[in-house]
Protein backbone atom coordinates (compact mmCIF):
# COMPACT_ATOMS: atom_id res chain seq x y z
CA UNK A 1 0.00 0.00 0.00
CA UNK A 2 1.32 3.43 -0.92
CA UNK A 3 1.39 5.96 1.91
CA UNK A 4 -0.04 9.44 1.58
CA UNK A 5 2.51 12.19 0.95
CA UNK A 6 2.16 15.15 3.31
CA UNK A 7 1.55 18.66 2.02
CA UNK A 8 4.81 19.84 3.57
CA UNK A 9 6.82 17.18 1.70
CA UNK A 10 5.25 18.37 -1.56
CA UNK A 11 6.03 22.01 -0.65
CA UNK A 12 9.65 21.16 0.14
CA UNK A 13 9.98 19.36 -3.21
CA UNK A 14 8.59 22.40 -5.04
CA UNK A 15 10.86 24.71 -3.03
CA UNK A 16 13.89 22.63 -4.00
CA UNK A 17 12.92 22.93 -7.65
CA UNK A 18 12.51 26.71 -7.30
CA UNK A 19 15.86 27.08 -5.51
CA UNK A 20 17.67 25.50 -8.47
CA UNK A 21 16.74 28.60 -10.47
CA UNK A 22 16.53 31.38 -7.87
CA UNK A 23 19.90 32.54 -6.52
CA UNK A 24 20.59 35.55 -4.35
CA UNK A 25 23.56 37.68 -5.38
CA UNK A 26 25.11 40.71 -3.63
CA UNK A 27 23.48 42.98 -6.26
CA UNK A 28 20.09 41.25 -6.10
CA UNK A 29 19.64 39.16 -2.92
CA UNK A 30 16.85 36.66 -2.36
CA UNK A 31 13.67 37.53 -0.44
CA UNK A 32 12.76 34.19 1.15
CA UNK A 33 9.34 33.68 2.75
CA UNK A 34 8.22 31.03 5.23
CA UNK A 35 4.75 30.76 6.70
CA UNK A 36 3.43 28.71 9.55
CA UNK A 37 -0.09 28.54 10.87
CA UNK A 38 0.54 31.27 13.44
CA UNK A 39 3.30 33.42 11.92
CA UNK A 40 4.99 34.57 8.72
CA UNK A 41 8.73 35.13 8.29
CA UNK A 42 10.76 36.96 5.62
CA UNK A 43 14.53 37.18 5.08
CA UNK A 44 16.76 39.00 2.60
CA UNK A 45 19.63 36.57 1.88
CA UNK A 46 22.91 36.88 -0.03
CA UNK A 47 23.50 33.27 -1.12
CA UNK A 48 27.08 33.82 -2.31
CA UNK A 49 28.26 34.94 1.12
CA UNK A 50 25.66 32.87 2.97
CA UNK A 51 24.46 35.74 5.14
CA UNK A 52 21.11 37.25 6.03
CA UNK A 53 21.05 40.98 5.30
CA UNK A 54 17.64 41.73 6.84
CA UNK A 55 14.81 39.80 8.43
CA UNK A 56 11.33 40.35 9.77
CA UNK A 57 8.68 38.13 11.27
CA UNK A 58 5.31 38.44 12.90
CA UNK A 59 6.93 36.73 15.90
CA UNK A 60 9.19 39.74 16.60
CA UNK A 61 8.34 41.92 19.55
CA UNK A 62 9.23 44.98 17.46
CA UNK A 63 6.70 44.02 14.76
CA UNK A 64 3.50 46.06 15.08
CA UNK A 65 0.49 43.77 15.43
CA UNK A 66 0.44 40.82 13.13
CA UNK A 67 0.24 37.11 13.09
CA UNK A 68 -0.54 34.43 10.61
CA UNK A 69 -3.17 36.32 8.65
CA UNK A 70 -3.19 38.55 5.56
CA UNK A 71 -3.04 41.76 7.62
CA UNK A 72 0.02 40.44 9.44
CA UNK A 73 1.64 39.52 6.13
CA UNK A 74 1.13 43.08 4.86
CA UNK A 75 2.81 44.58 7.93
CA UNK A 76 5.75 42.15 7.61
CA UNK A 77 6.06 43.02 3.90
CA UNK A 78 6.35 46.72 4.75
CA UNK A 79 8.76 46.00 7.60
CA UNK A 80 11.09 43.81 5.51
CA UNK A 81 11.16 46.44 2.75
CA UNK A 82 12.09 49.18 5.25
CA UNK A 83 14.85 47.03 6.76
CA UNK A 84 16.14 46.07 3.30
CA UNK A 85 16.31 49.71 2.21
CA UNK A 86 18.22 50.53 5.42
CA UNK A 87 20.68 47.75 4.52
CA UNK A 88 21.11 49.27 1.05
CA UNK A 89 19.08 46.70 -0.89
CA UNK A 90 16.60 47.90 -3.51
CA UNK A 91 16.28 44.96 -5.92
CA UNK A 92 15.55 41.41 -4.78
CA UNK A 93 14.60 38.05 -6.23
CA UNK A 94 11.39 36.68 -4.71
CA UNK A 95 11.51 33.13 -3.32
CA UNK A 96 7.99 32.04 -2.42
CA UNK A 97 9.28 28.99 -0.55
CA UNK A 98 7.20 26.44 -2.43
CA UNK A 99 3.92 28.08 -1.45
CA UNK A 100 1.34 29.18 -3.99
CA UNK A 101 1.56 32.87 -4.88
CA UNK A 102 -1.74 33.54 -3.21
CA UNK A 103 -3.15 34.89 0.05
CA UNK A 104 -0.51 35.71 2.66
CA UNK A 105 2.44 35.24 0.28
CA UNK A 106 0.91 37.60 -2.30
CA UNK A 107 -0.01 40.14 0.41
CA UNK A 108 3.57 40.17 1.72
CA UNK A 109 5.01 40.58 -1.81
CA UNK A 110 2.60 43.39 -2.73
CA UNK A 111 3.30 45.26 0.52
CA UNK A 112 7.06 44.95 -0.02
CA UNK A 113 6.69 46.31 -3.57
CA UNK A 114 4.59 49.25 -2.35
CA UNK A 115 7.20 50.04 0.32
CA UNK A 116 9.98 50.34 -2.28
CA UNK A 117 11.48 46.93 -3.07
CA UNK A 118 11.80 46.01 -6.75
CA UNK A 119 11.20 42.43 -7.96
Amino acid sequence: MVGKVSKNEIRVRIHTRIRRKVKGTPEQPRLAVFRSLKHIYAQIIDDRKGITLASASSNDKSAPGGGGNVAGAKTIGKLIAERALQAGVKKVVFDRGGYLYHGRIKALADAAREAGLEF
